[in-house]
């Protein structure tokens, strides 16, 4: 006897909401092995493969490559064999392949209650997988009783969608009897967000997504169909009807008329703030609203760092082989990296964090440094764990791998996360100096310019020099300008003066 058991979008892990569908590894009617990868996913922070903890034959897939899926939103169901249920019957008749409903309308149990722990292993991702999956019950918010028989999901197609046209005309209905304590089908905070910003009710509204599910397009499909401005501008007159979406008064027609012949206005274009674009405007909002930064910043002459990384190299090319000057070649990232660390040990304050629910500041014991890498997908920032035990041939490596994963996409969440104090070369781009945003929840940044020749007061005279501007934006919570300012002046005199670096070697 088979069971029908539906596989979720698991939780990934450090607050994503959800992934793009890249690639589909396996087909319906195939034969899936416990832990196989059946789908290759696209977060806000790196490619995947999403392993399966069931074992058995696809029976549904939900989800066209290149569609967003929330996560908890299904992705396949599998037909595994298993016991039947209480009542004798075999499982795989009494359970629907898509909504895990009874045939006589009775909801039954998690499928995950019914099969032995031994079924499926709880894996998230490949690599980061956990000894048994936890059981899954729907919340019902405070002062609700939970349904006993919940209305039947909305009809969908095998993406998931809404099968009868599209997305059904109306996007409000009629609340029946009996369904005023359902628990609401959002997964999304924002869905709920802009709902209860713009008077809608969610309760009344008929989702278009898996299983009913309602998502952020039927949340604004109703505002456009109710003639409700979305965003900043809209501006309600009276409040809300707690139940029922409200419509704000309308301006008179002839206020917003385009004058006799005029061409009409072109409409603004609205680019979706999702992927890493999505993650990194809410982590950037988030940094700007908790933590007071300051900036300080200072030019340096970096003739004399240059000379030695440029020697470095020569020496690298002429001894290949020999174990101590052979090897890859230094980079200068790497060498301003390990200035950092160097800088870091001297003043511990700027590699710290600030834990307000307890009001304390928390230093690190290690630095694991990130460093900004700009990618065809945006802007991602792989962390270098331990950067403090590395030299600049192993900061050199370390630094080209990451930005190769980068690039392609390969980055871990571990690679990701953890970071506790960032160093962004922004001279990559042609500029000189900027004010950058400390990367949440670390509490300084290095930012340093592009390295050019210009005039310089060297050694009592006026010579040409290789000029780079360094900032420090740090958090005032964690030290004042006095620590911030030694900090920034240490690596200034390291810079200029490499051979500063033998007294911590």
């Amino acid at each position: 006897m088979a069971e029908v058991l539906e596989f979720k979008l698991p939780d990934l892990g450090e607050g994503l909401t959800g992934a793009e569908i890249v690639r589909w590894l396996v087909e319906v009617g195939e034969v899936v092995a416990v832990d196989q990868p059946v789908v290759e996913v696209e977060t806000a922070k790196a490619m995947v493969d999403v392993p399966c903890p069931y074992g058995g034959v696809v029976t549904a897939r939900f989800g066209e490559e290149g569609a967003e899926v929330p996560v908890g939103a299904p992705l396949i169901t599998v037909a595994v064999d298993g016991p039947a249920d209480d009542d004798g019957r075999p499982a795989g008749e009494q359970r629907s392949a898509a909504d895990g409903s009874r045939a006589d309308g009775s909801r039954a149990e998690d499928s995950r209650a019914q099969v032995p722990r031994s079924e499926g292993s709880g894996n998230v991702l490949v690599g980061y997988g956990t000894s048994e999956a936890p059981a899954r019950r729907r919340r019902v918010r405070p002062g609700q009783s939970a349904p006993s028989a919940p209305a039947t999901p909305a009809a969908s197609t095998a993406n998931g969608r809404a099968a009868a046209g599209g997305r059904a005309p109306a996007a409000l209905r009629a609340r029946t009897a009996g369904a005023v304590d359902e628990p609401v089908p959002v997964i999304s905070p924002l869905v709920r967000r802009l709902a209860r910003q713009n008077g809608l009710d969610l309760r009344e509204m008929a989702g278009s997504g898996p299983e009913g599910l309602i998502l952020r397009a039927d949340v604004e499909y109703a505002l456009r169909a109710a003639g409700t401005q979305t965003g900043r501008d809209r501006t309600p007159t009276t409040e809300p009807h707690p139940r029922v979406p409200q419509a704000p008064a309308q301006a008179p027609a002839q206020a917003h008329a385009p004058a006799a012949g005029a061409p009409a206005a072109p409409e603004a274009t609205r680019i979706p703030l999702k992927g890493i674009r999505g993650v990194m405007a809410d982590k950037l909002s988030r940094s700007r609203t908790e933590i007071p930064d300051a900036t300080c910043w200072v030019d340096a002459d970096a003739t004399e760092l240059m000379r030695a990384r440029d020697a470095m190299r020569r020496f690298a090319e002429e001894r290949p082989q020999n174990p101590v000057t052979g090897g890859p070649k230094i980079s200068v990232l790497a060498l301003l990296a390990r200035i950092c660390t160097a800088a870091l040990a001297r003043f511990p304050e700027l590699n710290s964090s600030v834990d307000m629910a307890a009001r304390e500041v928390v230093r690190h014991p290690a630095v694991h440094l990130g460093f900004a890498a700009q990618t065809e997908r945006g802007l991602v920032v792989p962390v270098v764990r331990d950067a403090h035990t590395r030299n600049a041939e192993s900061l050199t490596a370390e630094f080209a791998r990451l930005t190769e994963a980068a690039r392609t996409g390969t980055l871990t969440p571990a690679e990701l996360t953890g970071g506790t104090f960032t160093l962004n070369n922004y001279g990559v781009f042609g500029v000189d100096g900027s004010t950058p945003i400390i990367n949440h929840p670390e509490a300084a940044m290095l930012g340093v310019g592009r390295i050019v020749p210009k005039p310089w007061v060297h050694e009592g005279e006026l010579a040409v020099r290789q000029v780079v501007q360094l900032s420090l934006t740090f958090d005032h919570r964690v030290c004042d300008g006095g620590t911030a300012g030694g900090f920034l002046r240490y690596v200034a005199d390291c810079v200029e003066q490499p051979a500063v670096l033998l007294r911590t070697l």
